[in-house]
């Protein structure tokens, strides 16, 4: 099949977002049209996977070599498949999230908007297309952020925004310089060689690195994140987990591997730095949230502790360290959309939000908690849960670079763990071994609802089948990471 019909599953969710917005359909029947735009969306994206061909289509020309062009390789399939199987999950969560928070219909209109702006940027065929959605995807989330409308959401939304925007200045000029090289195209091993790798050309990439890395909360770009953490929780956990963080690490990705080329960058002053600067958040990040008391918050810096790990495995520029950021991009989003959909229950049933009043509450939610235990564990990097896999792959691929950054960041990532390890058990310790007489009263707070718990479990038990059954798994990535 053609690519074009890669325009489907893209333009199919903000139709129907903007419909939603102009319809007067009350909650019911509005949550029944949701799920099934998302549904219908998530098979028309798997059939649309398994059936189009490689290759890409340009749909839209701007100039000269500037145009808007879908296609679907290995990285775009691994990418929108993630996005294909947690948004109906994560949707359905949310409608019983949401049952008490105002403006629903609005959450709902944008929420899924998102979904298809983020299949824009898995599609993107080139660097002015990933682009286009890079910046749309900012805009469309920007409601989610600012949702509840009080000081601290405005806040946090003008704080997203300028961060995301300053990024964007940034990866704008690289976007601009590799298309003008040569290089706008996306092509397994990149474009730019021999003249073209001049200094020059490897500014614009640390611009676009940077850039782009923005909304994967590298330092010092990282105060939107943990602020952003005022969302409704099934914003939150689409932000950390999947669709705009993973956009960030997939952005760099295709800038790093599929334009630029690792050829052009290994062995320069510009790995280096990258390699300085991912090492440094992974480690600040995994600092910063030992140091928090707010449970979202201290997933938030998790998460930036972990997007690091896979900008370290991109910026090793081997085939070794690129399997390892693919690994952990697929397992760490599994983790901690398990975490903070379990945070999000407890906050949801208690409406507690700090991490010493969940003492003993394991006792009275333990299959939340249990599944938190669980991916608190594979976060730790626990065999044979899937975090360890990914960790363990990350850390082989840096001791086999045998560069100083590299075996720097190989101590960072050992260092990082141990305190993920510590700021993560912690929680469970406190929630299921609570002191003498710390057992929170009143026989009200029980489990979530099913709808809250049936996406909670299954991501949970993807963890554990995702180390378990690692082989096939790390089989297919490895394929995509080899460029197939």
């Amino acid at each position: 099949m053609d690519p074009i019909l890669l325009l489907l599953p893209v333009l199919l969710p903000p139709v129907c977002g903007l419909g939603l917005l102009l319809s007067s359909a009350e909650d019911a029947k509005r949550n029944r049209l949701v799920m099934a735009f998302t549904v219908l969306n998530s098979l028309l994206t798997a059939g649309l996977l398994l059936s189009v061909r490689e290759g890409s289509t340009v749909v839209y020309s701007f100039t000269g070599a500037f145009s808007i062009a879908l296609g679907a390789d290995g990285l775009s399939r691994l990418f929108a498949g993630m996005l294909a199987v947690m948004w109906p999950l994560v949707t359905l969560y949310a409608f019983s999230y949401m049952e008490q928070e105002k403006r629903r219909k609005q959450f709902f209109a944008f929420f899924l908007m998102t979904y298809g702006v983020t299949l824009g940027a898995a599609f993107s065929a080139n660097l002015t297309t990933l682009y286009v959605f890079f910046e749309m995807l900012t805009l469309v989330t920007l409601p989610l952020v600012t949702h509840k409308e009080d000081s601290d959401s405005l806040f946090a939304g003008r704080r997203y925004l300028n961060y995301c925007l300053t990024g964007a200045a940034m990866g704008l000029a690289a976007t601009v310089a590799a298309t003008l090289a040569g290089a706008g195209d996306f092509r397994y091993g990149g474009s730019i060689t021999g003249a073209d790798a001049s200094e020059l050309m490897r500014v614009f990439f640390l611009l676009g690195f940077f850039g782009f890395g923005v909304k994967t909360a590298i330092f010092p770009l990282f105060l939107w994140l943990p602020t952003a953490s005022v969302a409704p929780t099934p914003v939150t956990a689409l932000l950390h987990a999947v669709a705009v963080v993973n956009t960030g690490i997939f952005s760099v990705t295709r800038l790093t591997w599929y334009a630029f080329g690792p050829t052009s960058l290994s062995g320069t002053w510009v790995q280096t730095v990258c390699l300085t600067a991912s090492a440094f958040s992974l480690l600040f990040g995994a600092v910063m949230a030992l140091r928090q008391r707010h449970l979202k918050r201290r997933l938030a810096y998790s998460t930036m502790s972990n997007l690091s790990y896979m900008l370290f495995g991109i910026s090793l520029m081997t085939t070794a360290g690129f399997d390892g950021a693919l690994a952990h991009m697929l397992f760490h989003s599994v983790m901690k959309m398990t975490l903070f959909l379990c945070a999000g229950a407890w906050i949801h049933r208690t409406g507690n939000e700090y991490i010493y009043e969940a003492e003993g509450i394991g006792r009275k939610m333990p299959v939340t908690f249990g599944c938190f235990t669980l991916c608190a564990l594979s976060l730790s990097g626990i065999p044979p849960l899937c975090g360890f896999v990914s960790k363990w792959q990350l850390l082989q691929a840096g001791m086999e670079a045998g560069t100083t950054a590299a075996w720097i960041g190989v101590g960072c990532l050992l260092t990082a763990a141990f305190l993920c390890a510590i700021y993560s058990l912690s929680i469970c310790i406190r929630a299921f071994f609570p002191g003498t007489g710390r057992i929170p009263a009143g026989a009200e707070i029980r489990e979530a609802d099913g709808r809250m718990l049936a996406p909670i479990i299954f991501f949970s038990l993807l963890s554990l089948l995702f180390g378990v059954f690692q082989t096939p798994v790390m089989q297919a990535i490895s394929a995509v990471a080899a460029g197939m």
